[in-house]
Formats: C-alpha cells, structure tokens, sequence
C-alpha cells in the first residue's frame, strides 16, 4: 500500500513531509480568477500554472503559501504534487443558481481540496493507500472523528461518478485511502514543530486556509480584511450578490459588518493563535 503525506501549506504537515518519507507527497491550491488578488510575481505565476496545468491567477489563502511548498520541496528533497480543482469562484455556481459555503455545508473543502487529491490518486494510483494526516497528539478527538468515517475495512470513500444511467450520472462511494496519524503516534505536539522550523529555509503563510474561512471567529476576521484587503473583499463581494441562495458565509453576520466592526480595537498578529482560525478539516 503506497503512503501519501497529504500537505496543507502549515507547519505541522511540512513536519510530516521532512520527517515522515512516503512515496508521494501532494499539495491542493485553491485558486481564484479574481484579478483583484493576482499573485504579483508573474515568473512564479507562470511556474505554477505549469505545475497544475491550468491558469494560475491568484489564491483566496495568503500568497506566502506559494512560497512555503516551493520552499519545502527543496527542503525534503522530493517532489510535491501540486493539484488544484475549480477556482472557488466556479464552485459557488450550480446550476445556474449560486450558492455560499457555510459551516453546515462545507462543499468548498469537497470541491477545493479532497476532490483534486482524489482525482490526482484516482490517475496516478488507483488502489487504496496510507494517508498521513496533520493531526498532532493533542487531536485525538479530531482523528478520531475521521476515523468513525470510514467504512468496514477502514478506509476513507469518496463518492464520485461512475458512469450514466439514461440521463443521469451513476454515483459510487470509492474506498481511496486508510487515514493514519504519525503525530498522535509519536506524541508530537505543537512546541516540537514550531521548534524544528526556527532555523529551517521554509518560509510560511501567518495562517492557513482561505483567509475569509467561515470556521475563523469575527475578530480574526477583521484583522485579516486589514492585513489582506482584496482577498477579503471578494467574500464580501460574494455576499453581496442578490443571485446568492445562501446570502452568508457566517450565521447572523455579513463579512462587510465584521470588516467595519472593532474600529477601536488595535489588532496585532500575536493577539491570535490557531484556536481563532478553525480548519478545512484534512
């Protein structure tokens, strides 16, 4: 069974990465065509477009994420797959409805970050493998949700089309990957991996995942709509769209609101830690 470290752009999975060896290590990059958040090295922005075999124009996660895998590979040694699906503007139109991603329905890890690296097994490898995931010791209960997922023989599915039926898709759940967790295993927790990176040539983003996540608290959010203005505004641009079946990413409160709340309020990065940020959930 062949091993794939499944990378975020974070800390701790690049820990995995230079320490953990496995016969593939793959990376899902979540992009926009928004031109408004263009990533401005336009060499890189070529390079990368090459990796993923389609056009490269901006990410909705911080442009230091970009860095950090270029960084990693080098670092490690070995190659990092790049994958990407559509761009999140693609994603939020079906059907000619439009719809926004919330906490109940979280289709934006579905579609920007699992389906990529389940199309990317599905042609590369095809049999069932070991997934190591970025859980550390004190995340017990979040593999342990993971885990309480998957089917009798242990493995993780994921349901894909298959084939036709007159005029509908054929649907089937595919065992892909059996979820293993080697920082739990070897008791590794956050002060191990902040401490390896002191001295490493890997540069990395403030915070992972799109800087408008839904899962962020409010306050958060504020300070990352200051630190990262055009990248904020297209969640408020996308909650301003009257074609929006579900009109906020959060419950109660538009993005606009939280970028124009706090206003006496001086936010810095270390007021933060990861427990504001929430997570995509692989």
């Amino acid at each position: 069974m062949k091993t794939v470290n499944s990378l975020s752009g974070g800390k701790t999975s690049s820990y995995i990465a230079a320490n953990y060896k496995a016969d593939y290590n793959v990376f899902s990059l979540v992009r926009t065509s928004d031109k408004k958040c263009l990533f401005l090295d336009a060499k890189i922005r070529q390079q990368i477009s090459d990796r993923l075999g389609t056009e490269f124009i901006g990410t909705l996660e911080e442009d230091e994420i970009i860095y950090t895998m270029l960084d990693l590979e080098q670092y490690i040694g070995q190659k990092i797959e790049w994958v990407t699906g559509k761009t999140f503007d693609e994603i939020i139109v079906r059907k000619d409805k439009k719809y926004l991603p919330n906490v109940t329905q979280r289709f934006c890890t579905t579609e920007m970050k699992l389906k990529p690296i389940f199309n990317w097994w599905q042609k590369k490898i095809n049999k069932p493998i070991k997934m190591n995931i970025g859980y550390r010791a004190n995340e017990g209960s979040r593999a342990k949700t993971m885990l309480s997922k998957t089917n009798k023989n242990g493995l993780s599915t994921f349901k894909t089309i298959v084939g036709k039926r007159k005029t509908q898709n054929k649907w089937a759940d595919i065992e892909w990957q059996k979820p293993m967790f080697p920082l739990i295993k070897d008791n590794i927790y956050k002060d191990t991996i902040e401490q390896y990176w002191k001295d490493k040539p890997v540069r990395f983003a403030y915070m992972n995942n799109c800087v408008g996540c839904f899962h962020r608290t409010p306050v958060l959010l504020k300070h990352l709509s200051d630190k990262h203005p055009n990248k904020y505004q297209w969640f408020i641009d996308a909650e301003q769209d009257t074609g929006y079946n579900v009109r906020t990413f959060k419950n109660g409160m538009s993005y606009e609101q939280i970028k124009n709340s706090f206003k006496q309020t001086s936010l810095f990065d270390d007021d933060f830690n990861e427990c504001d940020s929430g997570y995509c959930g692989v």
